[in-house]
């Protein structure tokens, strides 16, 4: 279960802090500061209920950057009850959306959340396929192996070092081969030498 580190407190902390699920949503929602939203969003994922997964759900696509992160790490705190809804974002249009849910669901670490990180692999937005990979690196799951090769001839050599490192930590004769294979025709030094630790 990942650990919420507390954001910068907003002038209104104290305020929030007194606040019920339904205000922190609200401001969460309505708020025209992005610390005030971030804070929400980290009261929200400390309180662990349920009813605040749809709105932290929509803060994953905030204009903010900070707020998105904030959401993400609260929607990992809250768990299991946060898959389904996870999973669902993954096919939302805003990419980074579909990113953050990637990331939250590869920091909740749970096997359902296997299959809708396989599925993003195949995102048309590198950011996705990157933080998919990672997310998968974290369960070792064989499942991920064949998908996971295709990404090594990804356009991205950022995505591709993360699928090296997501396939070494499953390992197996299969992984092996295919890294093998690939360390032919890889151009990208950095990527060589992941693969060539990968293999070890």
């Amino acid at each position: 279960m990942a650990e919420i580190n507390m954001p910068e407190k907003p002038e209104r902390a104290e305020e929030l802090e007194k606040k019920g699920i339904e205000g922190l949503v609200h401001d969460l929602r309505d708020s025209t500061d992005p610390l005030v939203r971030q804070y929400a969003a980290y009261l929200l994922g400390k309180a662990k209920n349920p009813r605040a997964i749809q709105p932290l759900i929509e803060a994953l696509g905030d204009f903010d950057k900070s707020v998105r992160e904030q959401a993400t790490l609260a929607l990992s705190a809250i768990g299991k009850a946060a898959i389904e809804p996870l999973s669902a974002a993954m096919k939302q249009p805003k990419w980074e959306t579909r990113y953050r849910a990637a990331e939250a669901l590869g920091k909740i670490a749970d096997e359902k959340a296997v299959q809708p990180l396989i599925q993003a692999l195949k995102d048309n937005r590198d950011h996705v396929r990157y933080m998919a990979a990672k997310g998968l690196r974290e369960f070792g799951d064989s499942e991920a192996i064949d998908p996971m090769i295709i990404l090594l001839k990804d356009e991205n050599r950022y995505v591709r070092m993360m699928a090296v490192k997501a396939l070494g930590a499953i390992g197996g004769k299969k992984v092996h081969d295919a890294l093998r294979q690939v360390l032919e025709t890889e151009s990208d030094e950095k990527v060589k030498e992941a693969i060539t630790e990968a293999m070890k």
